[in-house]
């Protein structure tokens, strides 16, 4: 059989077709296929070919036929032409993409219009096949995009399987420290005994309340959280007890206040070491009598609230400083729990990279495949004195600047690229011996020192400033090659 069109040939025989159906195997995976041309001779001859090949395939004469099967058909890939009257195949792609919808995209092209068809797979396409084309080249191509999208598959399942075993409620995190955490978080949700939870700014001490509250009996009840250092004093008092109508100047109705609203349940009381002196000592008698009192009543009202406190500072020292009430403290502290910060679980740096990564990509529609290896070291080795939240703002950044669909070094910012002096990634590692520290920066200084001498040990124990047979004495106790 020879079919030709509009510099189209095909050279098929029946033999042939049973030999690429032997080859390439019956597909499993994407079978669906929608063939949109505007020649009929070539939407029959492809509809031949593939459905020969085990495809199941419905044809289309316009983009807008197209657009009328796709819910219908449910394609799993959609082979357009791209020069086609009205719409054409990059404006199908543009409609499709806008609409999110999954099907894979494989374009046809004629050798004149290989800039669109090049210009189609950067806004999308997986692939594009050029008129006049062989039939094995059509099934190869549907060959690989089905073997694409089974990998993709793979890689999502053994995500969502590596990301259940690293995440607890909403937080995601596999070292040692943080599933202690997670399993301390399990031992005490059902006890209504105050929680508090430090750790500096950033590391996600208000997910832990949250997760504390998700894992408990009070988990259908509210859940109301409060940063005691950022409502002014004045208005404090108000906004955690309520008033009744005319307690003050404005109170011109009665209002609930929080401990109220999260009756039943938990309120997350952040930054408890903001909190005035004068409203310390009611908080104490509310921990102490489960009961409060509104600005202006008479009477106390009962509540029924789980307390989970946080804060970044030292509340030891802010005791010692009188800034903190003791008795309101050993009251608070009755189930600690310290959040480590991000730069002493460097294990949890990777599986956050990536979570951020998938979240804003659904978010702000962007398609950013990865981070590269120069750029993910560059990450992994920063400090993060900002913890979880300057991490995801630094990748959110770096996803908005990036050109590309992988964000390199240059998209991150220069504090981050330019704080990865080794000395200084020692002195932010945590490590408190200074024996170890001493030793570690050592022989940081001994390499630069070599590299910038050439290997010169002499001229290098001169830098270092102390003896040649010390510097010689160090290489060997180092191991450190010569440069």
């Amino acid at each position: 059989m020879i079919a030709e069109s509009a510099g189209l040939v095909f050279a098929v025989s029946v033999t042939s077709l049973v030999r690429y159906a032997i080859v390439f195997g019956r597909l499993q995976g994407m079978r669906r296929v929608l063939v949109v041309d505007d020649e009929e001779n070539i939407r029959l001859v492809v509809k031949s070919l593939l459905r020969k090949n085990g495809y199941e395939v419905a044809v289309a004469d316009s983009g807008e036929a197209a657009l009328g099967m796709v819910e219908s058909f449910g394609p799993d890939v959609i082979l357009t032409d791209v020069r086609m009257p009205k719409m054409g195949g990059l404006d199908l792609l543009a409609t499709l993409r806008a609409k999110q919808h999954p099907a894979t995209v494989i374009v046809m092209s004629a050798y004149g219009n290989i800039d669109m068809a090049l210009e189609a797979m950067k806004a999308g396409a997986y692939d594009y096949i050029s008129k006049p084309f062989k039939p094995e080249e059509v099934i190869l191509v549907l060959r690989k995009a089905e073997e694409r999208e089974t990998l993709r598959r793979e890689n999502r399942a053994l995500k969502e399987q590596i990301k259940g075993k690293e995440q607890f409620q909403s937080i995601l995190a596999k070292s040692p420290s943080m599933v202690a955490i997670f399993k301390t978080i399990t031992k005490i949700t059902e006890f209504k005994t105050t929680v508090l939870v430090s750790g500096e700014s950033g590391v996600g001490k208000e997910l832990v309340a949250k997760a504390i509250h998700n894992s408990s009996n009070r988990k259908t009840r509210p859940f109301v959280a409060i940063n005691c250092g950022a409502i002014p004093e004045n208005l404090l008092e108000s906004e955690l007890f309520g008033h009744k109508k005319g307690a003050f100047t404005d109170a011109s109705s009665d209002r609930h206040g929080l401990f109220e609203e999260a009756n039943g349940g938990t309120l997350f009381l952040d930054e408890i070491g903001e909190l005035p002196l004068n409203l310390q000592v009611k908080l104490l008698r509310v921990l102490q009598e489960e009961s409060i009192r509104k600005l202006g009543d008479a009477k106390d009202i009962k509540v029924d609230v789980r307390i989970i406190a946080a804060t970044h500072r030292d509340l030891t020292a802010e005791v010692a400083a009188g800034r903190f009430r003791e008795d309101l403290f050993y009251r608070i502290n009755v189930l600690p729990i310290a959040v480590p910060p991000l730069r002493e679980r460097r294990e949890d740096i990777a599986i956050l990279l990536d979570h951020f990564l998938d979240r804003n990509n659904a978010r702000l529609g962007t398609q950013i495949r990865g981070v590269s290896a120069e750029a993910r070291k560059v990450l992994m080795d920063y400090s993060w004195p900002g913890n979880v939240r300057e991490l995801e703002n630094t990748i959110e950044r770096a996803m908005v600047l990036c050109d590309t669909d992988v964000v390199q070094a240059s998209d991150l910012p220069d504090r981050i690229r330019d704080a990865l002096d080794p000395v200084q990634v020692q002195l932010a590692s945590g490590e408190l011996s200074v024996k170890k520290t001493s030793a570690a920066i050592e022989q940081i200084l001994i390499r630069r020192a070599l590299v910038k001498t050439k290997g010169n040990r002499t001229r290098a124990a001169e830098l270092l400033e102390i003896s040649h047979r010390a510097l010689l004495y160090k290489i060997k106790d180092y191991k450190i090659d010569d440069l």
